[in-house]
């Protein structure tokens, strides 16, 4: 499609072809390259869509201009486009074979900085750090203007198929409540009200819940959230949710609409289905409720072999209700050294294990490790787990919490995966269903909700949820929700649930979760007050849209999909954020700065 006329070019630097020779054009840019081969001058302009080269043969200006054109200055050429001699031809570049021979050039503004802190094209990659500090050079690269565009087409596309669906878009508050979700909430002093806040939201959930009482019917909103918890790779303080609300919903009409989509995003055959797995199978087979499927390896159950075991590490486990996982690593896969199995120390130990033990088979001798402890009768029950059981390494991890071996195990199987090349390419999608509706703490001799306190049991099991007693740390055991996850390649895409629409069923939820009326009235007042007037059964679920472009482009890091984002202590480098307040905003706030120190 042709621009609009106005803009300064009439090409940009990506454009021009063969059959262009001869016709005058306008180019802007920045500049690439600048070569003085005494007789002749070259510079390479370029933009976002790509590089074109310029020549002065036919320059009639004052040469002295060139001296003006450092490295990322900004020019504007006129000129007449040429085909280039033969053997100067560049069949690397798009625009490889002509060139603009110009006649007119004006420099529109000056790189003054001699030495810039790195060149976007530079053969020198530039720290993180300094790619986060400068991020306006950074964004002149072609991968994050590519991932840039890839995310507006992202973001496009999944507007239009909702559209499709007859969703409508809705915008909800920026500014509003603080409810207790799971994370901190960021807060906004009131400069108007004094002492009170406003939080920034860490998703829709109670207005999209309101948007289906007040009729809405089907809504969506490509929000941002806020969410004042420790980062990581995928994980950012403000992100973009892909939300979604529909009123007279089952999971299967929610996990259509969600196939829909990333059918299409994900280039995938009309007539692929995601997979489905519970979360006691996700959790038994990876240790994970976000595995990543594209490899093997999964985790055996072994607990029950050793209660009897000579090995006391494991017998003791065993027998304090702890759990026990083995992986097999066939001989083919990968062998470990000494070394590479002590290093495996360090991978558990951050998810709280003390070790991995381990021991070699090769034909019928079993050696290293712990193989002094396997007799013949526990080697035979393991091997009946594992289908391909042969020469390789079995590796363990254990420990009388459940949920420590499950991470320990799920962060070595990951390990070992890349380790040893097995991850595959493409993308592997699951649903995991079944969630635990509760938790319960123990520290505080209460219930916790898994996703949020708006979650519905599963019908079938409705009247025992109402009859459980909230004291009881095993009423409520194992008690299933009709919450969804899409996940994959090893990360959580989506998660969504049916909600409780019965206003008996959220007071109920509210009592499990300890909370008294009064705080119920404070946080949720106006919410428990909408559930009187009517309320259409409803669910849905919300997508993170930096992660689905994060799989789409192929990065690791979920900074590489947004424009301008935070370090992992949620710092912006390049604006200095967070920063401190003045004496008068404070002042204007009713905030004593001085009481935080």
């Amino acid at each position: 499609m042709a621009e609009l006329k106005g803009l300064l070019r009439t090409h940009n630097c990506g454009e021009l072809r063969k059959e262009h020779v001869g016709q005058t054009v306008t180019i802007c840019g920045w500049v690439n390259k600048y070569r003085d081969l005494g007789a002749l001058h070259f510079i390479d302009v370029r933009d976002k869509f790509g590089l074109t080269q310029l020549g002065f043969d036919d320059y009639k200006g004052d040469m002295a201009v060139l001296k003006n054109c450092a490295l990322e200055s900004v020019i504007k050429a006129v000129g007449v486009v040429k085909e280039r001699p033969a053997d100067a031809q560049n069949s690397k570049m798009d625009t490889g074979l002509v060139e603009v021979q110009v006649t007119e050039l004006e420099v529109l503004s000056r790189n003054d900085i001699d030495n810039i802190p790195f060149l976007p094209y530079g053969q020198i990659e530039a720290t993180e750090d300094l790619r986060l500090k400068y991020r306006y050079l950074d964004l002149r690269t072609k991968k994050l203007q590519d991932i840039l565009a890839l995310r507006s087409r992202t973001t496009n596309a999944v507007r239009r198929m909702l559209e499709e669906e007859n969703f409508i878009e809705v915008e909800t508050p920026i500014l509003y409540k603080s409810t207790p979700e799971g994370a901190r909430d960021y807060i906004v002093p009131s400069r108007v009200h004094p002492s009170k806040v406003y939080a920034l939201p860490q998703s829709p959930q109670t207005l999209k819940q309101l948007l289906m009482i007040g009729s809405t019917d089907k809504y969506f909103q490509i929000c941002r959230c806020f969410r004042d918890e420790d980062l990581r790779a995928d994980r950012q303080p403000e992100f973009t949710q892909i939300d979604m609300e529909v009123s007279f919903a089952t999971p299967e009409y929610i996990k259509n609409i969600v196939e829909k989509i990333i059918r299409e995003l994900f280039k995938l055959p009309a007539d692929f289905v995601v997979p489905m797995m519970t979360y006691n199978e996700a959790l038994a087979r990876y240790g994970s409720d976000k595995p990543d499927a594209r490899f093997g390896l999964e985790h055996k159950v072994v607990t029950d072999i050793f209660k009897d075991s000579d090995f006391s590490v494991f017998s003791s486990v065993a027998n304090a209700n702890g759990l026990i996982k083995a992986i097999f690593i066939p001989e083919e896969n990968g062998t470990f050294s000494r070394k590479d199995t002590d290093a495996l120390t360090e991978v558990v130990k951050p998810h709280g294990g003390k070790g991995v033990a381990f021991f070699k088979v090769s034909g019928d001798e079993r050696s290293a490790g712990i193989s002094k402890f396997i007799t013949d009768e526990i080697y035979s029950k393991l091997c009946a787990l594992e289908e391909n059981a042969g020469n390789g390494t079995w590796m363990f991890c254990a420990d009388p919490d459940s949920d420590v071996t499950h991470s320990c195990a799920d962060a070595l199987r990951r390990h070992l995966g890349k380790k040893l090349n097995l991850i595959t390419e493409g993308y592997k999608f699951l649903w995991i269903h079944d969630f635990p509706l509760l938790e319960w703490n123990p520290d505080d001799k209460r219930y916790i909700a898994r996703h949020h306190p708006f979650t519905m049991v599963k019908k079938e099991l409705t009247e025992k949820f109402m009859t459980g007693d909230s004291k009881d740390s095993n009423a409520y055991k194992d008690l299933p929700a009709e919450a969804y996850d899409l996940v994959c390649n090893g990360y959580e895409l989506g998660g969504g649930s049916i909600r409780i629409h019965d206003q008996s069923v959220q007071k109920k939820m509210f009592e499990v979760l300890g909370m008294s009326e009064e705080e119920v009235k404070t946080q949720f007042g106006f919410f428990i007050e909408a559930l009187n007037y009517g309320v259409p059964p409803h669910g849905g679920l919300a997508f993170g849209l930096d992660r689905i472009v994060m799989l789409l482009a192929k990065t690791d890091s979920i900074r590489d999909v947004i424009a301008f984002p935070k370090t992992t202590s949620a710092s912006d480098l390049m604006a200095e954020a967070p920063s401190t307040p003045g004496k008068n905003q404070l002042k204007e706030l009713h905030f004593d700065w001085t009481k935080t120190k």
